[in-house]
């Protein structure tokens, strides 16, 4: 057995629920469960092992994830109420359990001979249509390519991974990088062709 068929059996099960409560969502991309379903997948399989809930998690459980497509104005009251940040953000990410810093734990683990083979709870990954929408217009991206870029940029936060200085926020990007490449998309990190806009500027993107 090769590597990476090794890894792909030891890989967690993995439900995904999609919540689409805004039908401008799926106006603006096609089949948008699909692809933050796929992303959520690409975002597990190659996020995990490096993360800091790697090794912490039940081997005899799955991993549940959902993913709700709001507008601004959702996405707003959500990080006014849990940020304290009073305005529209792109992407929101809540892990099911955090500590006093907004860092992801892993689940609260039940007895190992409960019985219960239900996935646990990893988290919720928000995205807002209108300020996605805009981010992808601005940097000259497919709406499609950013919200894929945007919800494994969240999961990675539920697992634990983070941007809080420059050497946290380097080895997200190179594992952002790789995900999206796998799924064929761009390195959302390279150095924007647009001379007004710094090389070394990071796409604005929250937890």
């Amino acid at each position: 057995m090769t590597g990476t068929a090794t890894a792909e059996a030891n890989a967690p099960r993995v439900s995904v629920d999609v919540v689409v409560d805004l039908p401008a969502w799926r106006k603006a991309v096609k089949g948008p469960v699909a692809l933050c379903e796929r992303a959520v997948h690409a975002a597990l399989e190659d996020g995990l092992a490096d993360s800091p809930l790697a090794g912490r998690l039940r081997p005899d459980r799955g991993l549940e994830v959902c993913v709700a497509l709001e507008d601004d104005a959702s996405v707003r009251d959500l990080n006014r109420d849990f940020r304290g940040q009073d305005k529209p953000t792109n992407v929101l990410a809540f892990a099911a359990l955090e500590d006093g810093d907004g860092h992801a734990l892993p689940p609260q683990a039940e007895p190992w001979d409960d019985g219960d083979d239900e996935p646990e709870m990893l988290g919720d990954v928000i995205v807002a249509l209108e300020t996605t929408r805009e981010e992808a217009t601005r940097d000259g991206k497919t709406l499609a390519d950013h919200l894929t870029h945007l919800v494994v940029h969240g999961v990675l936060h539920l697992l634990g991974h983070d941007h809080q200085d420059d050497a946290e926020a380097e080895v997200m990007e190179r594992l952002e990088t790789r995900i999206l490449a796998g799924l064929g998309i761009a390195d959302p990190h390279a150095p924007a062709r647009d001379p007004g806009i710094g090389d070394n500027e990071r796409p604005d993107i929250t937890k």
